[in-house]
């Protein structure tokens, strides 16, 4: 928690590659609040940045008169580095903090099922790494020592050196048949996790082309992995799924999807812009002269409740008004302004909401205030005029091409690491080929929230593999753990 506030807080945060990515700020790299300074620091990488140069930009960002994070993967404080920079500040005499993390050595195998200490299996657990300073003149590690403890040994950025620190145990009188695990990339939808014996780790490491980073864990308690093995155990593990979803909006399909298991990409294909909303303020000075106001979208209710607020009105003021709303979505996000709806079809598409609208008695002859996008579908006004009804329609917003992040994605199809592509409008489809490119996009197979959207994907040549029986966000996850 105090790492969040810290982040949320922060004028800059300089950040390292294993830092995972969803601790930045939301928004920074396109706002630039919080200033971004990413500095690589792996090992070999072309652009890792140095150690003096990395202490010479936080003291230099501080003696700016900013709040700055220092942002590490895992513990800073555990094979991190985090010392030796907070002894860099002390030396500049620039006020610090350390906020403590949860570190690799206890999270990577906990994600692999495997526990470092077990009450019956490994009473003592010790943490060192596998590639100390070359500078040294000789090793700080006893492992003839370690081979006698008795507990779980857990090694840090020792892929490279494994087999040498494996004969090493060996030669110290640790069983050659005692169980091991390497797991690279720890945490991430991308783990990936070898379980062999201390003999045999490094040579099925090297097999199973596992490079860093990595964490290997040498003890007993490694047999629990087949009982206690959770996060690779999820419906979606292992599946690249891209969401296309505005900005916006993406979190919720993103959160449904990797509480499951899938590693998603976020690349909205489309971002909200709103139109002039001056008629919209217009038609909220008089809703008193309506009968019926009509959404079929979030966005839509977004901006509706943005200019009703700002007019100095609120839910009070649809008090003779009756709601009716394309689907439980849209009727979701209304409750959440105290207003619930009197009309949702069972097929949460216009045509539903329409078949619903012609079996009541309330609709001739009323007038019906219509909030919805630039370009949308025109079936729902011309049903609702077909019934008699007095239809007012205000454009509220327009859906723009966004294909932010289109680039790192493009690399992930032509590599062929990406399985699903989910849709869940048309717009969000027009906005996806012209991101990545039409060859591109009709490599990858879609999954789409409806009709409609299946409809825009087969005119533009895409693969529809799942369709949403229901066109919910729910419905749309549903067939897509079907389809896996």
């Amino acid at each position: 928690m105090r790492g969040k506030q810290l982040i949320d807080s922060a004028d800059a945060v300089v950040y390292d590659a294993l830092a995972n990515s969803v601790l930045l700020p939301a928004g920074a790299r396109t706002t630039g609040r919080p200033e971004l300074f990413y500095v690589g620091k792996r090992g070999g990488a072309k652009d890792s940045v140095t150690q003096e140069e990395i202490n010479t930009l936080l003291v230099r960002l501080a003696r700016e008169g900013k709040r700055v994070v220092r942002l590490k993967g895992g513990d800073p404080f555990v094979f991190g580095r985090g010392s030796e920079e907070a002894q860099a500040m002390n030396d500049a005499s620039v006020p610090f903090e350390v906020v403590p993390g949860i570190t690799a050595g206890i999270a990577a195998p906990a994600y692999a099922g495997i526990p470092v200490t077990h009450r019956t299996l490994a009473t003592s657990v010790t943490f060192v790494t596998g590639h100390e300073d070359p500078a040294k003149p000789s090793t700080q590690t006893n492992w003839t020592a370690l081979a006698k403890s008795g507990g779980t040994i857990v090694l840090y950025m020792g892929v490279k050196t494994l087999a040498n620190i494996a004969d090493t145990l060996i030669e110290g009188g640790m069983p050659a048949d005692i169980p091991a695990a390497a797991i690279q990339w720890g945490t991430h939808p991308k783990q990936r996790t070898v379980v062999a014996t201390l003999e045999t780790l490094a040579a099925k490491a090297i097999e199973q082309d596992i490079t860093a980073p990595v964490i290997t864990v040498i003890g007993w308690s490694v047999v629990l992995r087949d009982e206690l093995n959770w996060f690779e155990r999820r419906p979606l593990f292992g599946k690249r799924i891209v969401v296309t979803r505005a900005s916006q909006q993406a979190p919720a399909l993103t959160e449904k999807l990797s509480e499951l298991g899938a590693d998603v990409i976020e690349m909205p294909a489309t971002q909200i812009a709103r139109l002039d909303l001056a008629p919209l303020r217009a038609e909220i000075g008089q809703l008193s002269l309506y009968d019926w106001l009509i959404f079929t979208s979030q966005n839509a209710i977004a901006i509706f409740w943005e200019q009703l607020l700002g007019e100095g009105k609120d839910a009070r003021a649809l008090a003779g008004l009756k709601v009716a709303a394309v689907g439980p979505a849209t009727a979701g996000t209304l409750l959440e302004h105290g207003i619930t709806v009197d009309v949702i079809p069972n097929r949460f598409v216009a045509e539903g909401l329409l078949e619903v609208m012609r079996a009541r008695d309330d609709v001739a002859g009323k007038k019906v205030l219509y909030v919805t996008a630039e370009g949308a579908r025109d079936v729902l006004q011309q049903g609702l005029k077909e019934m008699g009804a007095n239809v007012t329609v205000i454009e509220a917003y327009r859906s723009i091409v966004d294909g932010e992040g289109a680039e790192k994605l493009a690399r992930a199809i032509e590599a062929g690491r990406v399985d699903l592509v989910t849709f869940t409008s048309g717009s969000a489809v027009r906005g996806y080929i012209d991101a990545v490119g039409e060859d591109l996009a009709l490599r990858v197979p879609a999954a789409s929230i409806g009709a409609q959207t299946s409809e825009a994907l087969r005119d533009a040549g895409i693969e529809v593999k799942v369709e949403a029986k229901e066109a919910t966000l729910d419905g749309l996850v549903s067939e897509v753990l079907n389809a896996f």
